[in-house]
């Protein structure tokens, strides 16, 4: 699932939410919802 392999992949690689939504130019929220599984878009 999306949502399980964002966050391994995120954890992995030592960023914070905060971090990754920065380098994908989304919000935090928007990451925060992809690893809830709440938007899969």
């Amino acid at each position: 699932m999306l949502s399980e392999t964002l966050y391994k992949l995120r954890k992995q690689s030592g960023l914070s939410q905060e971090q990754l939504a920065e380098k994908l130019n989304v919000s935090r929220q928007s990451i925060s919802k992809w690893e809830s599984g709440g938007s899969q878009t």
